[in-house]
């Protein structure tokens, strides 16, 4: 089989602090996606789709450990599952200051959360398109702010990675 008849694998990697049950359920019977999905296990949805991994965690989970169970998963994923395409759901409401969060997440670790997710990314040669997801507060200049944190990384990338 040549690689243009080949099918295509993408990655799904969805960090929005409530569950990707969307994409879980839509693909839930295709293998050439993988749907891995870090959420708050006792937030909206109450009932869960099953991802192909989901990694449920605590309320008022922190940046460190929140960065730790990224990074425990991420890289096994992207060597086993081997994906043509990861596509990056950016959530912001992992934030401590989101009124539906409930995980304590800092600007600065959902920014260290991106750039480390862009950089295992790209360092293995995988194209990655990235959303900005969630984000459930009403002053619309923090919001917007929080969602240009994934632009910002993706800058850093784009320049360290001389792409």
């Amino acid at each position: 089989m040549n690689s243009s008849s080949r099918k295509r694998k993408v990655l799904i990697v969805d960090l929005d602090v409530h569950q990707g049950d969307g994409t879980a359920f839509i693909f839930k019977d295709e293998p050439s996606v993988f749907t891995f999905s870090v959420h708050c296990g006792k937030n909206f949805p109450l009932r869960k789709q099953q991802s192909d991994l989901d990694i449920s965690v605590e309320d008022g989970l922190e940046d460190e450990e929140y960065l730790f169970t990224v990074a425990d998963h991420l890289p096994w994923l992207l060597e086993s599952f081997r994906p043509d395409l990861v596509l990056y759901d950016a959530g912001i409401d992992p934030h401590w200051d989101d009124e539906l969060g409930r995980l304590r997440l800092t600007d600065q670790g959902l920014y260290q959360r991106d750039l480390y997710v862009m950089k295992t990314v790209v360092s293995r040669g995988v194209p990655i398109a990235t959303v900005i997801g969630g984000g459930y507060s009403r002053d619309i200049d923090k919001l917007a702010l929080r969602h240009s944190i994934v632009h910002r990384a993706a800058t850093r990338v784009w320049r360290e990675c001389g792409m």
